[in-house]
């Protein structure tokens, strides 16, 4: 093999080897071009998930919401926590946010409180008891139940349980609230008949209201008590005992879904 002959293999050997040399560089730079500059953590999945583990549940109202004439001091607000800890077996953080005596203008007051309303944006569940203070009003309303002085109280009231309701959409818009309605504990006396005419009518308003806004349940109690109603009233007369508040727990409980 001449020398020119020696010289041409070799520039070809060359040739190819600086090729291949420039191939590899790219197929390289190509490859690690499609890398991130730091490994990518892994994906925490269930963070997209609600992983809420218990439920809040947020009380207002009267002596109901309370509990007065239980003597195990649940009432239904407690009563219906444990039948929610039993449905759900999720954990319960319960606010009771109720006051004995109290009536809507009060409540109304009330709800507009910083502290109430954040109360009431956690809340997965709200209870409210009202009304029975405007009506009653200590006994008040026996005397007075027929006079043109009712449907002035009543109208207050219904304005008020309005600003309530919306006070409540104002903070959670989410949340199922159960509004429970009135039972007349002065049945078996002298005008109790005449006297359920106006529970049973209150009822019936209010439960125009709370089916204007989105959630709202009105609880139906006033048949939990009209055939047996010294059975279900603490010594006062007045107030639900111990099995009185069951039954209303049972009746809310049967409207919970999950």
């Amino acid at each position: 093999m001449n020398r020119n002959m020696v010289r041409m293999v070799t520039a070809i050997a060359v040739f190819f080897c600086l090729l291949w040399i420039f191939g590899l560089g790219w197929a390289v730079k190509n490859y690690y071009a499609g890398k991130p500059d730091q490994v990518p953590q892994k994906t925490n999945v269930t963070s997209k998930i609600d992983n809420k583990k218990g439920l809040n549940v947020v009380a207002l109202g009267d002596s109901l919401t309370r509990g007065t004439g239980d003597e195990t001091g649940k009432g239904y607000v407690g009563d219906l926590v444990d039948e929610i800890k039993e449905k759900t077996k999720k954990p319960v953080q319960l606010t009771n946010l109720g006051i004995i005596g109290q009536r809507s203008d009060q409540l109304k007051k009330q709800i507009q409180q910083k502290e109430v309303g954040r109360q009431l944006e956690k809340a997965d569940v709200i209870l409210v008891t009202i009304g029975g203070n405007d009506l009653f009003r200590g006994g008040q309303g026996l005397m007075d139940f027929q006079s043109k002085n009712i449907a002035v109280i009543e109208k207050k009231y219904l304005s008020n349980l309005k600003f309530i309701f919306e006070q409540i959409r104002r903070n959670n818009h989410k949340a199922n609230v159960f509004f429970v309605g009135l039972y007349n504990p002065f049945i078996e006396l002298d005008h109790g008949k005449e006297m359920s005419k106006v529970v049973r009518r209150w009822n019936y308003d209010s439960a125009e209201v709370s089916a204007a806004f989105p959630k709202i349940i009105f609880v139906p109690t006033f048949d939990l008590f009209e055939l047996k109603v010294n059975d279900y009233l603490y010594s006062d007369k007045f107030h639900p005992n111990t099995k009185g508040y069951k039954l209303i727990a049972e009746r809310v409980a049967s409207l919970l879904t999950w």
